[in-house]
């Protein structure tokens, strides 16, 4: 006979039950590590606030140096673009010699006045004298007084007009108003000169200031005198303070500038520069953790705590100020939690870790 096709089936599970409830004794077999860690704990510390900006290099103040004297011909440039000056130097002379003429007759014009007004003085006294003895008429000595005063009010006007010509003749040596930087030359010699065109601008004792743009909610944060590090474009790193922060904000960009003085001595760094900095705002307490803790995925920062059944748990945080090796969390994380040094990005939410003390441990994946 043949036998029913249940029966070993049968046999083979009443064989393996007792290798079941061996298996149930045992338990669960324990997860395997995934990755070998070190922690570290939040620190507080007090750390500076800034506000980041960037703006452009300008001079402090820049004087246009126009000509004065008017129709006269430049005899002589001495300065270039980038010479430095001192207040008074020359910069260009002009043409004098028509203006020399005109001051040597200015002088004889008074001369002569001089003489003239001497001779009514001395008629003028003998008129005195001649009308006190009876012999001059009123008439005759106020005529005399009259010829006096007519001849000291002369005088008066020819000594203005040598004083006129001497301005003039002066202002055919075009002077710098103080010292400083030329930053720009339009004269040349040869050509005529029109009062008030412009030879010449200069940068004020050689001074330029970065202006940088903040936003309108930043504004109240800045105060006058705080110290400011700019790095301009040509890479120099420059050390500043805040002069003076815009009484208005620009109605298209919503921004307003703060101008930040800089040192005079400017080394790479020159006006029109564009240059990012930092201003200073003081100090405030910051926590933070190692910069390798924190893993950035998706455009979001996160960072691994490390829980009592070593499993780690993925937290999405906010960051702030960084420093050195170490950054700020604003949000997210709790002071007292574990979080992974270093090998977050290796990391999943849950995974088990094994948890290694001091600086030994390396965060490599776990070798099996």
């Amino acid at each position: 006979m043949k036998t029913p096709t249940w029966i070993p089936a049968t046999l083979a599970l009443v064989l393996a039950m007792p290798l079941w409830a061996a298996e149930e004794k045992k338990g669960p077999a324990a997860a395997k590590p995934s990755l070998t860690v070190t922690t570290a704990q939040p620190v507080k510390a007090e750390w500076a606030q800034k506000i980041s900006a960037s703006g452009s290099l300008a001079a402090w103040q820049e004087a246009i140096i126009g000509a004065e004297a008017n129709g006269l011909k430049i005899t002589d440039v001495r300065v270039n673009v980038g010479d430095r000056v001192q207040r008074g130097d020359v910069l260009a002379v002009l043409q004098a010699d028509s203006l020399r003429a005109e001051l040597a007759q200015a002088e004889g014009t008074l001369a002569e006045a001089a003489a003239s007004a001497q001779e009514a003085k001395a008629q003028a006294d003998r008129a005195r004298s001649l009308q006190q003895q009876g012999f001059f008429s009123a008439a005759q000595l106020s005529q005399a007084l009259a010829a006096e005063a007519s001849a000291v009010a002369r005088v008066q006007s020819a000594r203005a007009l040598v004083q006129l010509q001497t301005v003039r003749l002066s202002q055919t040596q075009v002077r710098a108003p103080d010292a400083g930087v030329i930053s720009a030359r339009q004269a040349t010699v040869g050509s005529v000169v029109s009062a008030g065109i412009e030879l010449f601008r200069l940068i004020r004792q050689g001074r330029i200031e970065w202006r940088a743009e903040v936003t309108a909610a930043e504004i109240g944060r800045i105060q006058v005198g705080a110290p400011v590090m700019i790095k301009a474009a040509s890479g120099q790193q420059l050390q500043g303070k805040v002069r003076m922060v815009a009484p208005s904000v620009d109605a298209q960009t919503r921004n307003a500038i703060v101008y930040v003085d800089l040192p005079a001595a400017t080394g790479s760094a020159r006006a029109g520069m564009y240059a990012q900095g930092e201003i200073a705002l003081g100090q405030s307490q910051a926590l933070t953790v190692p910069q390798s803790a924190v893993v950035v995925r998706d455009g979001f920062s996160y960072v691994y705590t490390v829980g009592a059944d070593q499993k780690v748990s993925q937290l999405k945080v906010q960051t702030g100020r960084q420093s050195g090796d170490r950054v700020e969390v604003t949000s997210g994380l709790k002071a007292d939690a574990r979080v992974v040094a270093s090998g977050g990005a290796f990391l999943n939410h849950g995974d088990t870790v094994r948890v290694v003390d001091g600086p030994a441990a390396q965060a490599a994946p776990a070798t099996k």
